[in-house]
C-alpha cells in the first residue's frame, strides 16, 4: 500500500508542476487589485474562477496533500528512536554514591587533551 501511495504521490507531483506551469499568467492582477490602476477591482482578476486547468490543478493539489498526510502517517507507525540502542541515563548511573561513572570496557573513551598531546 505504501509503495502504491508513493507512486501516486510522485505522479501527482509531476502533474501538479506541469499544470501550474501551463496556466497563463494573470498579468498584473494582484497589482491592479491594490490600486495599481486599470479596470480590475478584484484580487484574482475579472476572468472568474478558472476553467478546466484550474479545476485539474485544484484536484491535483488536494490529492498531493492527502497522499503527503497518508505517507507521513504510515512512516510514523512503528517508528523507533534515532538513538537506537543507546543506554538510558539511569542505566549508566554510578554503582556507589560518589564513585565516578566509567564507560564499559568495550567502548572507547575520549581522553582530554593536555599540553603534551597537542
Amino acid at each position: 500500500m505504501e509503495t502504491f501511495l508513493k507512486v501516486i504521490h510522485v505522479i501527482d507531483a509531476i502533474v501538479l508542476v506541469v499544470m501550474v506551469l501551463l496556466q497563463p499568467g494573470k498579468g498584473g492582477g494582484m497589482g491592479l487589485a491594490f490600486g495599481g490602476g486599470g479596470s480590475s477591482s478584484t484580487v484574482f482578476g475579472s476572468s472568474g474562477a478558472g476553467g478546466f486547468m484550474g479545476k485539474v490543478t485544484t484536484a491535483a493539489a488536494i490529492i498531493f496533500g492527502l497522499t503527503s498526510l497518508s505517507l507521513a502517517y504510515m512512516s510514523g507507525r512503528g517508528a523507533t528512536s534515532i538513538m537506537g540502542g543507546a543506554p538510558v541515563p539511569s542505566e549508566v548511573a554510578p554503582e556507589e554514591p560518589g564513585s565516578p561513572v566509567t564507560a564499559p570496557a568495550d567502548e572507547a573513551v575520549a581522553q582530554p587533551l593536555t599540553d603534551e598531546t597537542q
